[in-house]
């Protein structure tokens, strides 16, 4: 008779026993005790049916448990404001207001009086103080819904006067047009791809133009033949202007002469402007609405407005951003290329015979996110070897990076300096 000790079946871990891992039961404190119970059963049922080995039951069961969403990432790709990965990371002020207002806060409640109060007002009171330029503010959820709200408020049943040119693209197939043609408005297209004139504006302008908007084209340029109208022409039309400049600077930047900023923009004329919180201001995702105090509190009180509205956690990251002397995207931004450069080349020096494959190259960095379309930044990267880029990126913590001439490189410009031996740590694994 054979012996029944020899079926690999009985070899299969037993439940309780890979319960009790501490990988597994640290698994269970966050995703809880019956979804990793369910998984080790799922690949306990497939080393029964001789899929895998029971020895390899232990991974099987890890690699079928949902991985925490979103995992942090570090971004070595040189792209500040990189999209897929969030955009602007947060200050380490801005994550300490958004654990402290996880709880109950006062966020609608004067406690002096104890009667509800305006919502958000000390985020509001920060972005006032801000921007001065603007008689009043506002904040939604993101920058599309600030136009949305805008669009809905002013211009429901009329036209929006906008120029062909800036009829533009925003990321995962949305489109301008169709964004503001759900609001009810109607578009009304002047001038052509590359050039638009004052007189093009003035023409369009009737008893039905609810206002002209002017769209920064944030993530590309259009160059050589082309005429644009500035807002200041714009805002001697005798109807309101709505500016939306994207990515949320406030104030001036020499580094990014060419990228409207809010405060400039307001002076010279426009009526209202519209940007990003989560861009070139380095906080959360958010929508801001600056301008006209009349205006302003006619977007306030539209019914639209409530399903807008910005979140606790949203405000006080916000309100934390605005106070903070600088934040991770502008010292990225800032980041000087000399020190780059010492930081990569100590980096290379402690790979030790790793440190082989690495070379310290320089490199450009852009500021992505839809900011400052063709400014290239300075910077020095850790070249490696292509074959580093996909258990870099698939790594704990993963690592991106970007290949080019088939050698993977990592920018340290987005990487805090603390950071820098973790990526020595993931560089060593890979080379084992």
């Amino acid at each position: 008779m054979p012996d029944g000790t020899a079926d690999p079946r009985r070899r299969v871990p037993r439940t309780d026993a890979l319960l009790a891992d501490p990988v597994f039961a640290a698994a269970a404190g966050t995703l809880g005790r019956d979804r990793v119970k369910a998984a080790i059963v799922r690949a306990q049922q497939r080393a029964r049916r001789g899929d895998i080995t029971p020895e390899e039951v232990r991974d099987a069961a890890l690699a079928d448990l949902p991985a925490p969403a979103p995992r942090a990432v570090l971004n070595a790709t040189g792209v500040v404001l990189h999209t897929n990965l969030g955009r602007a990371p947060l200050s380490a002020a801005a994550v300490e207001a958004m654990v402290a207002a996880a709880g109950h806060t006062d966020v609608e409640l004067d406690l002096r009086t104890g009667r509800r109060a305006r919502r958000g007002r000390d985020t509001l009171d920060a972005l006032a103080a801000a921007v001065p330029d603007a008689a009043a503010v506002h904040v939604v959820n993101n920058g599309a819904a600030a136009l949305v709200l805008a669009a809905t408020a002013l211009a429901a049943d009329a036209e929006i006067v906008v120029s062909r040119g800036e009829l533009v693209e925003i990321g995962d197939g949305f489109r301008l047009p169709d964004l503001l043609e759900s609001t009810g408005a109607r578009l009304r297209e002047v001038g052509t791809t590359n050039r638009t004139t004052r007189a093009d504006y003035a023409a369009a302008i009737g008893p039905r133009t609810g206002f002209v908007l002017k769209v920064h084209p944030s993530n590309f340029l259009v160059t050589g033949f082309t005429s644009a109208v500035p807002v200041r022409e714009l805002a001697t039309l005798g109807v309101p202007v709505v500016a939306d400049i994207g990515s949320g600077l406030l104030a001036p930047d020499p580094l990014l002469p060419d990228e409207p900023d809010s405060a400039s923009t307001l002076r010279a004329g426009a009526a209202l402007v519209t940007a990003s919180g989560d861009k070139l201001l380095g906080g959360p995702q958010a929508g801001l609405l600056l301008g006209d105090a009349d205006l302003v509190e006619r977007l306030r009180r539209h019914p639209l407005a409530r399903a807008l509205r910005a979140d606790k956690l949203t405000l006080a990251a916000l309100a934390a951003t605005l106070h903070a002397p600088t934040t991770p995207t502008r010292e990225a931004l800032h980041a000087d290329p000399a020190v780059l450069r010492e930081r990569a080349e100590r980096l290379r020096d402690r790979l030790g015979e790793d440190g082989r494959k690495a070379e310290v190259v320089p490199c450009v960095s852009v500021v992505g996110g839809g900011g400052a379309p063709g400014v290239e930044l300075d910077s020095w990267a850790l070249s490696l070897p292509e074959r580093y880029a996909e258990p870099l990126r698939t790594g704990e913590p993963p690592v991106l990076g970007r290949v080019l001439h088939g050698r993977l490189l990592l920018d340290l410009r987005c990487v805090p300096a603390e950071a820098d031996g973790t990526i020595r740590a993931a560089v060593l694994r890979v080379g084992d």
